[in-house]
């Protein structure tokens, strides 16, 4: 019988195989082959960031490693809370919890290199310790300093990669339904016709695809499912998914920090046993399993998360 473990694994080489096979090597990104799906992605990207309904403002981080989008919002003598979205979700996915989330933090949200948004890669996928470089350049161009984190689903696997590190400046941290960082995929089956999406994009299973990880689909905003579509239509899989495994006992003890850890209960990514695995061997941890939540609990609870993530933060 296929482990969990190596199912993944042939589904994202699969994945891999085929998104590298059509790679258009004129234009230069690495995720979108051509300009054409770039701005339409990007004109559904700045449709849906008009949700977030504060004032922000964005900018272009220019690294070793590629272009940083980082977008910035709350006040600015507060204290610094970096935000990292889930796999192809964007930073224009906090539009539920942002005003929460700004009101006593100035926020970095921060798109990850290495996917549909408006960072930009232009060369090979990235390694975990390039991964760990890249953020700490941006942390640095910012002097963030005692800063607080947010992880939602990857977004939450790199946090914890970024506080494994013996040398860092997080502050507190919140883990919303991490992937892959306390236990594999926990309904491995479900999340399967996801993953094949990926192959062969279309609409229908798209709406499939939110049922599966949100209880309360019709809470998505339509501009925002809009985006991610194209998200998932354009988005081109790469060899750091492969080592997105689960993090080691020893890693998870030497994490100091307050942790808050939040899954749904309708989650098939996570269960409860990511709960005990985080209680059993983060040694500040606060842990709560969200009623009525799946994968994406920011916006199918969106009012409780806010509270239990800004009452934790503050």
């Amino acid at each position: 019988m296929t482990t969990p473990k190596i199912f993944l694994r042939i589904v994202l080489f699969l994945l891999i195989t085929s998104c590298a096979s059509t790679k258009n090597v004129k234009f230069e990104d690495y995720v979108f082959e051509t300009k054409t799906e770039k701005q339409a992605y990007i004109t559904s990207y700045d449709k849906a960031l008009k949700l977030w309904d504060i004032p922000f403002t964005e900018e272009n981080v220019q690294t070793t490693l590629g272009t940083a989008h980082v977008i910035m919002a709350g006040p600015k003598n507060a204290k610094a809370l970096v935000l990292l979205h889930g796999m192809d979700a964007s930073s224009t996915m906090w539009y539920p919890n942002i005003k929460a989330l700004a009101q006593n933090h100035r926020i970095y949200a921060i798109d990850f290199l290495m996917e549909p948004n408006k960072s930009t890669l232009t060369a090979k996928p990235l390694s975990r310790d390039e991964i760990v470089i890249w953020y700490n350049e941006i942390f640095s161009h910012y002097k963030l300093k005692k800063f607080d984190i947010v992880g939602a689903s990857r977004g939450g696997w790199i946090a914890t990669l970024l506080a494994t590190q013996k040398e860092n400046n997080i502050d507190k941290i919140v883990l919303l339904s991490p992937a892959q960082t306390f236990k594999f995929i926990d309904k491995v089956r479900k999340t399967s016709s996801a993953l094949m999406l990926k192959l062969f994009p279309s609409e229908k299973k798209f709406s499939k695809t939110l049922k599966t990880f949100s209880t309360h689909p019709e809470k998505i905003s339509p501009v925002y499912k809009r985006q991610f579509y194209l998200a998932n239509k354009y988005a081109k899989s790469n060899s750091s998914m492969l080592k997105m495994t689960p993090f080691s006992d020893d890693e998870l003890k030497a994490i100091s920090n307050p942790v808050l850890v939040l899954i749904g209960d309708h989650d098939v990514i996570n269960s409860e046993d990511s709960l005990e695995r985080a209680q059993k061997y983060l040694p500040n941890n606060k842990t709560k399993m969200i009623t009525d939540a799946g994968h994406f609990l920011t916006i199918d609870q969106s009012k409780i998360v806010n509270e239990a993530v800004v009452n934790f933060l503050n």
